[in-house]
């Protein structure tokens, strides 16, 4: 592979000095930054948030959302903190945690959503802007619905609150209603 700077970059994307020592970098590939620039917006922010536009309009015509990999775009720490800015934050904000730390926002756009993951020592795994109108990661699954009503009507009949549906106090209401009054006669 090609040499820079007394580096040889691998192709898996990890970089080896010439002494042959693995150097430590935050991210593979792609995610790599030039620290150079880490202080310094390159315009990117507002390219992404073209994108975020078109998608957003896709959406609202059509119902097909899309998504965007902010790990895998040239981002500086500049632009990323200026995309962030020009988004904003809306009404919802949510932290999971599902197999590691997760933070979903909605923007100031509704329909653009922030999507953080978190991965060892707190570092940002992974990034994303979805755009749609609820992320798959704060949808409930419908297996896991009818599992909590199961659940949750099997604890309140244990509690001799409900049971089909109904109340203790609407059973017995209905019972009594039912009962036939001593001058009536029961049916055969």
């Amino acid at each position: 592979m090609p040499e820079r700077d007394g580096r040889e970059m691998q192709r898996d994307g990890r970089e080896v000095q010439r002494d042959g020592r693995e150097m430590q970098l935050d991210a593979p590939g792609p995610q790599r930054r030039a620290s150079c620039l880490d202080g310094r917006s390159t315009g990117m922010a507002f390219a992404v948030l073209a994108e975020i536009g078109r998608l957003l309009d896709h959406l609202a015509t059509t119902g097909a959302g899309g998504a965007i990999d902010l790990r895998s775009l040239p981002l500086t720490a500049a632009d990323r903190d200026q995309l962030e800015a020009l988004l904003g934050r809306g009404e919802i904000h949510a932290e999971l945690d599902l197999a590691g730390r997760s933070e979903v926002w909605e923007t100031d756009y509704p329909g653009a959503w922030w999507i953080r993951h978190f991965g060892a020592g707190g570092r940002v795994a992974s990034e994303v802007i979805a755009v749609c109108p609820v992320p798959d990661i704060l949808a409930a699954h419908p297996a896991d619905i009818r599992a909590g009503a199961v659940r949750l009507l099997r604890h309140l009949e244990e509690q001799g609150q409900f049971v089909g549906g109904r109340s203790a106090a609407d059973r017995q209401e209905s019972r009594a209603e039912r009962a036939p009054t001593p001058t009536e006669q029961p049916h055969d």
